[in-house]
């Protein structure tokens, strides 16, 4: 076990850990600040069936919130996310680089496990939970507006109004919080791939998170 990528996971989570985690096709709608980070979040904690779906292509202003490099600039981002995971632990995540739409779900869906929808736009998001309730998919959102995060599993989930949409680059601490986000979403999938405890929704900002300090 000491050998393994994922030794220090395995000691916490278990020894079968990695086939527990392999078991559920986790498909990732949106490579963004959230998609971006929590897709190399899970790969590194022994996930190894992953799909992403995003239609863009990585810009300068990414780089700050976004797990990409400069010599991703100008590159497909389910490219640059696909070739940095297989580069950093050998997994080879399934990269669909097109815009998800009504004629196409059902096929970028197929064989999910867990949908988690981490889109930034209420008509992608309406979409989803319109099809995974509809096929009966457990579904998991994430989103963040302003300073305030959530991470809510679908049977609790209100799709937000399109005037209440908020862009998260123009958030001073976007960073901090976007990883704040994807380390609940992160664990929520955890737990839900390994049978644990019940399923949680949760909402927050970084004013939530206290951390004891010593003068």
């Amino acid at each position: 076990m000491a050998n393994s990528k994922f030794h220090h996971e395995m000691l916490y989570r278990g020894q079968d850990l990695v086939k527990k985690l392999g078991n559920k096709l986790i498909v990732v709608c949106g490579g963004g600040a959230l998609g971006s980070n929590l897709i190399e979040n899970l790969a590194r904690q022994g996930f190894s069936n992953l799909r992403v779906i995003d239609m863009d292509r990585v810009e300068e202003h990414n780089l700050n919130t976004q797990t990409f490099d400069v010599s991703d600039i100008g590159a497909k981002k389910t490219a640059a996310i696909q070739n940095r995971i297989y580069r950093a632990v050998g997994v080879d995540v399934d990269a669909v680089d097109k815009e998800m739409t009504s004629g196409n779900i059902k096929k970028f869906l197929k064989g999910a496990g867990l949908v988690v929808d981490v889109f930034d736009n209420t008509k992608s998001r309406q979409m989803i939970q319109d099809y995974v309730r509809k096929n009966d998919i457990p579904c998991l959102h994430a989103g963040v507006n302003a300073d305030y995060g959530e991470v809510v599993w679908d049977d609790r989930y209100t799709v937000p109004n399109a005037n209440q949409e908020g862009d998260v680059c123009d958030y001073p601490l976007a960073r901090n919080l976007s990883m704040f986000i994807v380390m609940i979403t992160s664990e929520e999938i955890i737990n839900f791939c390994m049978g644990e405890g019940v399923r949680a929704s949760h909402s927050f900002t970084l004013k939530d998170l206290k951390i004891g300090s010593y003068q």
